[in-house]
């Protein structure tokens, strides 16, 4: 079943990505139109990196807003659809599934910072997390920023599981859903450990109005 959901997990960015690119680009989505975005721009300027690796850069949104601040960014995406898209809009950029990256991490050399914004979909990540360890130079970080845990969990309930996105909040015509895996907070942290990391400072970007958290947002760093 898990071996399933990632087939489909990796059809749906390949078959979604026109719909993704237009969702991003038009800010269609509320959540990272008020807060998440922006979120995520300014804990990577308050590491004061020279150097970052954006893994699973989608479009390519995060590479391009941190170029214009005058940092140097590689964006890795395992989809040859978005890479392309990301790549017309100017900027650097691989198309490299995560599996490719762990055979190889330090294939492009190595970043201060690297950056998973939305991007851990998978169940099994600690190998990926070990790998990206060697990428990073001393004292380097890695900053996740995912769904809030206690907002997303949707009927199914606090627990760790296959969940289902559908896109329809998003607009727009998305061709297939995508399988995604929930954890709580402590599955988060306990995954962070097992792959060698400290957890630094945790953020929860709120809604402005409502003061609701509309993601979870990790600042780690090497535990040895």
């Amino acid at each position: 079943m898990a071996g399933d959901n990632r087939k489909q997990l990796d059809h749906s960015w390949r078959v979604n990505a026109q719909a993704w690119a237009r969702a991003v680009r038009e800010r269609r989505i509320e959540s990272r139109r008020l807060a998440t975005d922006q979120a995520m721009v300014d804990a990577v300027l308050a590491c004061r990196p020279a150097r970052v690796l954006d893994l699973g850069c989608g479009e390519g949104w995060l590479g391009r807003a941190l170029a214009k601040e005058g940092l140097a960014v590689l964006g890795v995406d395992a989809s040859a659809s978005l890479v392309e898209l990301a790549r017309a809009e100017g900027g650097e950029f691989q198309c490299l599934t995560y599996d490719q990256l762990q055979a190889n991490p330090c294939q492009f050399g190595r970043f201060d910072l690297v950056v998973c914004n939305f991007s851990l979909l998978d169940e099994v990540l600690e190998p990926c997390l070990i790998a990206l360890r060697q990428t990073l130079t001393e004292p380097g970080r890695l900053l996740i920023q995912t769904v809030h845990p206690w907002q997303a969990r949707g009927r199914e309930g606090y627990r760790d599981g296959w969940r289902q996105e559908d896109f329809a909040a998003f607009g727009g015509a998305f061709p297939a859903p995508m399988p995604w895996y929930f954890r709580t907070l402590a599955s988060w942290s306990e995954l962070l450990e097992r792959s060698g990391y400290r957890i630094q400072r945790l953020r929860e970007p709120a809604h402005p109005e409502s003061g609701e958290p509309l993601s979870l947002l990790l600042e780690v760093t090497s535990a040895t």
